[in-house]
């Protein structure tokens, strides 16, 4: 309930008096400053990789104005070498307007990404989408080995999407959910999404698929070492993988462990949007925020 309370007062803010804090979680507004992040944690053994935000894509002309920022950012990688890949947003490429035009706009991504030896990850939206990503990428599975997928513990039906994507071997990155939905569809209560989230960590590894490990839940990532050692798992088939600005000394303990670690860097001009998302997700990020704020005041 006060974590409600908090997001709602800071939605009411100036975004320029929300930006002086929320920076903590997103690099910048522009893809020079994505560079800078993703340099400073490659230079401590940390792997990147880089977002996009935007997610209010209205018709195609924004959407291959994303899709063009996402080919930047594949070529800035290249040329400046960086130990980093790119997540996207399939709403923010077109699908919700037009699943083969999102299709197209992916093929160029993955085309561009193949040829400077990278690698893309499908962001998981809200439930509306659930259906549509996991078939788009079925299909991209068939021509492209560099495209990876995200699904949520949360949801009830992720047991049976990871059944059906084992068959092919799928790159995962496993996360809880953060997306309100409702309770028909999606487990609420922590322990059990917890549960659900070691079961299907537990099948993703059995499988020998490629597993990102995401989260900042001390207990997970307390299970999922152990998991990795009683399955004895090679250092090539699993990472883990965290939000930037959330729990660095975790991040830090993690690494130091001898665990790959890649840190999700966003940026982009839709910051507002994403960082109020991560408040109502994280209450720590909230209660910073607000603290700051008030500080600041």
């Amino acid at each position: 309930m006060l974590n409600k309370i908090i997001v709602s007062f800071v939605k009411l803010l100036p975004e320029s008096i929300v930006y002086i804090f929320a920076k903590k979680y997103i690099a910048g507004p522009n893809l020079t400053d994505a560079v800078s992040v993703t340099k400073k944690l490659n230079s401590m053994g940390i792997a990147v990789t880089i977002d996009v935000l935007g997610e209010a894509i209205r018709n195609k002309e924004e959407a291959v104005y994303e899709k063009n920022e996402c080919l930047r950012v594949l070529e800035i990688i290249k040329q400046e070498k960086l130990n980093a890949n790119l997540s996207v947003k399939p709403t923010s490429l077109g699908l919700s307007i037009d699943k083969e035009f999102f299709l197209t706009q992916m093929k160029e991504l993955l085309n561009k990404a193949k040829q400077y030896n990278n690698f893309i990850r499908m962001d998981m939206e809200d439930s509306r989408y659930t259906t549509l990503t996991i078939e788009a990428f079925k299909k991209l599975q068939t021509e492209f080995n560099n495209v990876g997928i995200v699904l949520q513990a949360y949801l009830k039906r992720t047991s049976d999407d990871v059944d059906e994507l084992n068959k092919t071997k799928s790159n995962y990155r496993l996360c809880k959910g953060i997306y309100v939905e409702p309770e028909e569809i999606a487990y609420k209560e922590k322990q059990k999404i917890r549960q659900n989230y070691l079961m299907l960590l537990e099948k993703m590894l059995k499988n020998k698929s490629y597993v990102a490990v995401a989260t900042h839940d001390d207990y997970l990532i307390t299970n999922a070492y152990k998991l990795i050692e009683k399955m004895n798992i090679k250092k090539d088939l699993y990472e883990f993988q965290m939000l930037y600005g959330v729990k660095e000394k975790l991040r830090d303990k993690i690494n130091k462990d001898g665990h790959k670690i890649r840190i999700y860097v966003p940026y982009g001009q839709h910051w507002h949007a994403y960082s109020i998302r991560r408040m109502q997700e994280n209450p720590q990020i909230a209660m910073h925020i607000t603290k700051s704020i008030f500080k600041f005041s």
